[in-house]
């Protein structure tokens, strides 16, 4: 038993077919397939399920790759532990984020990233808040920018900034004729449109709706906030959108307005989270400082374009 055959039987549990689970390994299939075979004869006992179609692994096989995972997550941070000793701020870091914040916050942090470890290889992953937990946890990600609260023992959760929401609401819509800034109050009855479960931008807007004593629009959830975005754009509703969505390179989009919250905004807590075990500790420290000197005007919803301004400008 070596390590390699213990990535090819994860590699193979992943992606549940040899040619798929071959080309993620950088290996030919027969390879693959042959070592596999290989660690089962070592065993003694079967660890794959071989059918026409797919393959499944047995209830052993299966406990054995979880085990596996574990291995190699142990090995790769033998290697960290050697290459931070050696050179913290060289490397490879493997970041996960969110899908309903890194296409907004990455353009900001990624230069700035660049800029502080040049010789840094940042690996950025997107994926729904419970994935990046789960290859936390494994071992496959170093690093994630999540929403708090994370409920999560083995993970250490270092804030970073608080991100307000806005409501954004077609043109014609009753609100968007307002002057002064929103209150929750002024929800009261309205309909949100909201994403789909498994989205943590849900259950906050849930949250929200919840205090507000508004509801969610029946028959529609969105797979991501563009989706939103065009269907207040429709005419179908009204929506939250967090700060860093409406802010550059981000453009706006026509038929919708804007609107700030009044007081102490709705908002999500933002925080880095890695292992309490991992030995990157101290340079991930050091990176969340990084992501804490961004421009705090990024966070600051009254920045956005007033909706007056948009119409008089489309007048």
């Amino acid at each position: 038993m070596n390590l390699r055959d213990l990535a090819y039987l994860v590699s193979l549990a992943e992606h549940r077919h040899f040619g798929r689970a071959a080309e993620a390994s950088f290996v030919s299939q027969p390879t693959l397939s042959t070592q596999i075979k290989k660690l089962e004869d070592e065993l003694g006992v079967a660890l794959v399920e071989r059918t026409p179609r797919k393959v499944l692994l047995t209830e052993t096989g299966r406990e054995i790759a979880r085990r596996a995972r574990g291995v190699l997550a142990e090995v790769d941070e033998i290697r960290a532990i050697a290459q931070r000793t050696r050179d913290p701020e060289a490397g490879r870091l493997r970041l996960g984020v969110f899908p309903t914040l890194g296409p907004y916050l990455l353009p900001h942090l990624v230069p700035v990233v660049r800029q502080r470890f040049p010789r840094l290889e940042l690996l950025l992953i997107e994926e729904k808040t419970e994935q990046v937990i789960r290859m936390l946890r494994e071992g496959s990600l170093d690093v994630g920018i999540l929403a708090l609260p994370i409920h999560e023992e083995s993970l250490h959760a270092e804030f970073l900034f608080e991100e307000p929401f806005v409501l954004a609401v077609p043109n014609d819509h009753p609100l968007a004729h307002r002057k002064a800034r929103l209150k929750l109050a002024d929800l009261e009855d309205e309909s949100l449109l909201l994403l789909e479960d498994g989205h943590c931008l849900r259950d906050q807007a849930l949250e929200l709706c919840q205090l507000a004593g508004a509801g969610e629009k029946v028959g529609f959830r969105a797979t991501s906030l563009e989706t939103l975005r065009q269907m207040v754009a429709a005419n179908v509703g009204i929506t939250l959108l967090p700060t860093l969505a409406i802010k550059p390179p981000v453009a706006r989009t026509d038929n919708v307005q804007l609107l700030e919250f009044s007081g102490h905004a709705p908002s999500r807590r933002i925080a880095l989270v890695w292992r309490k075990s991992s030995s990157l500790g101290p340079f991930l420290e050091r990176f969340a400082e990084v992501v804490r000197g961004l421009p705090s005007e990024l966070l600051r919803p009254e920045l956005a374009e007033p909706a007056t301004t948009t119409r008089r400008k489309r007048a």
